[in-house]
């Protein structure tokens, strides 16, 4: 469950805390007052993506903290699969946000990836915003609630979007080989004479760097004995070379280096010096010696650089471009030299990828029909409890005749909401209300199944009110015997049952508006179900109804 969030200069907010409880929680206000900024600052910590005008105007960045208590299996596999710390079952998300728009998301203090937060989010909480129940007039959102509440229909799914991805490379692959035309024999002659080129010149990886290597030391051989001999001329006196007078100046000092130990330590340093001058020496005439390789080396490679630098001109900058040029060439002479062989082996390909997909959808189609029925009946049964008495719901599997990485079929919601009434297209004959009522309704089926602990409602009773509201608010509160809930609502029948009741107000001070946050207790709750039922002006009257309310919504939830 969300345990407390922590909200700093989001938007007209300038810094809240908020303990949220266990069950019902709603979270009312006037229009305005800055209820759903207040879910849009949970969807910014969750990854959501924040415009310029959601940054407040109290601080150079924007902070959200999220508190969560959580002992699910899957959370703390989460955090091991990502080395992360979990600890007594609380989960800590934060986020923030620079105005830059650059912004760090941690869990637990450690820096996550949007994937890993996404992941963590998934199975902790679950909002349903403003107006998403849109989404149930769109093609897209009733395949996905559909898709969603079979685990071996997302199976299904997942293996025709991997048979689709094959199948369209192959068609892409088919149709530009057999869109092309022959190659002329010039053509043929040319890759020919290219690969054989490049093979006889039998290009070795790191040869060019070490033949320019060499060619630089035969162009420059007389320069360099010339520079080698100065250096031997000026490790001379006269005819003694500095071997001899090191030796004759380290013997001077062997004779007296019983006196003094430093006397010692100047013998045996000057002696490792002559010793290595000698090894220097030694390998400086060596190299001279070697220097050499006559006219003959040079101009050897001098042509094999020469190949080599013709060969780059026109292959490629490296001998690893060069050598894939010559196999490239060898595959189109494999492909060419009998092009219908090859199309034909194209176009099996392409069979075989087909009747993979194929076998796919129908797999697919199959799961879908299953899905679809369960969840219509588990659907239509929870309408009942919203004041749908008489309605009836059904999900069809329609044929798109196409293939999609969403397979070939296409679930399509049909409502019958009154009785006689014949079934029709969901998108056609929907109210928001309805529209409203439905959603409640495939997510208290969907809660069910899932163990999400945490699930928020942005405002999902637009456009009810009298004994519908009613029976929504008793649906919720049933939903918040086993998930805890957050609601955002204007209607009293809900705010009634809540558990834990929050007021949103806007505040001026200091020629400033904020949004703060007040828990609700005793009395307080009579008040804002008082202001809620009346308006502007409260009467006795409104505020004994509003008690009344409020007593009658304690006895509901203990019949629930």
């Amino acid at each position: 469950m969300l345990v407390n969030l922590h909200v700093k200069n989001f938007a007209i907010i300038d810094e809240i805390w908020l303990d949220f409880g266990q069950g019902f929680n709603v979270l009312s206000g006037e229009t305005g007052a800055g209820k759903s900024i207040l879910i849009g600052s949970i969807n910014a910590a969750l990854g959501g993506k924040i415009s310029k005008d959601q940054m407040g105007t109290y601080a150079d960045y924007a902070l959200v903290e999220l508190g969560f208590e959580s002992d699910d299996p899957q959370i703390k596999d989460i955090f091991e699969k990502n080395d992360l710390i979990y600890e007594d079952g609380l989960v800590t998300i934060s986020r923030r946000i620079a105005s830059n728009g650059r912004s760090v998301c941690r869990v637990n203090g450690e820096t996550v990836t949007a994937a890993v937060l996404k992941e963590i989010a998934g199975v902790l909480i679950d909002i349903h915003g403003q107006h998403e129940h849109q989404s149930l007039l769109y093609k897209e959102g009733q395949r996905r609630i559909t898709d969603e509440s079979s685990g071996e229909c997302l199976k299904a799914l997942d293996r025709v979007k991997s048979c689709y991805a094959l199948f369209k490379a192959a068609r892409s692959e088919y149709e530009e080989a057999a869109g092309s035309k022959r190659k002329s024999e010039r053509e043929l002659e040319l890759l020919s004479y290219e690969a054989e080129e490049i093979k006889n010149a039998r290009l070795k990886e790191g040869e060019d760097e070490s033949l320019e290597e060499r060619f630089r030391v035969l162009s420059n051989t007389e320069r360099i004995l010339e520079e080698i001999k100065l250096a031997e001329d000026a490790l001379s006196m006269g005819n003694e070379p500095a071997e001899e007078l090191l030796d004759r100046a380290q013997r001077a000092l062997g004779k007296i280096s019983s006196f003094d130990e430093k006397l010692a330590a100047f013998s045996e340093r000057l002696a490792c010096i002559s010793e290595e001058l000698g090894e220097f020496n030694a390998g400086l005439r060596d190299y001279a010696e070697g220097i050499s390789g006559g006219e003959e080396e040079f101009e050897e490679v001098s042509e094999r650089l020469d190949i080599i630098n013709r060969l780059k001109s026109r292959y490629g900058r490296t001998i690893e471009e060069i050598n894939a040029y010559a196999d490239s060439c060898l595959k189109q002479l494999e492909e060419y030299s009998d092009y219908d062989s090859y199309l034909d082996r194209l176009k099996k390909q392409l069979s075989d990828r087909e009747n993979e997909l194929k076998t796919a959808n129908d797999l697919l189609r199959k799961e879908r029909e299953k899905a679809a029925a369960k969840l219509s009946e588990s659907i239509e049964n929870a309408m009942k409890d919203l004041n749908f008495e008489n309605a009836r719901f059904e999900i069809r599997i329609a044929e798109t005749g196409n293939f999609s990485e969403t397979g070939d079929t296409e679930p399509e919601f049909y409502l019958s909401a009154n009785l006689g009434e014949p079934m029709k297209k969901l998108s056609g004959i929907i109210s928001g209300g309805e529209l409203s009522r439905i959603m409640l309704a495939i997510k208290s089926v969907a809660a069910v199944d899932n163990s999400t602990g945490t699930l928020v409602f942005d405002e999902i009773d637009t456009g009810i009110s009298g004994r519908t509201a009613q029976k929504v608010a008793e649906k919720i509160a049933l939903l918040s015997k086993s998930h805890q809930v957050i609601c955002i609502t204007h209607l009293p029948q809900l705010a009634s049952m809540a558990d834990n009741h929050f007021l949103i107000e806007k505040k001026q001070s200091d020629g400033h508006t904020r949004t703060g946050i007040t828990r609700l207790e005793g009395e307080e709750v009579i008040d804002e179900l008082s202001r809620m039922l009346g308006g502007a002006q409260i009467t006795d009257t409104v505020r004994n109804s509003a008690r009344e309310m409020k007593q009658l919504a304690n006895e509901t939830k203990k019949k629930i």
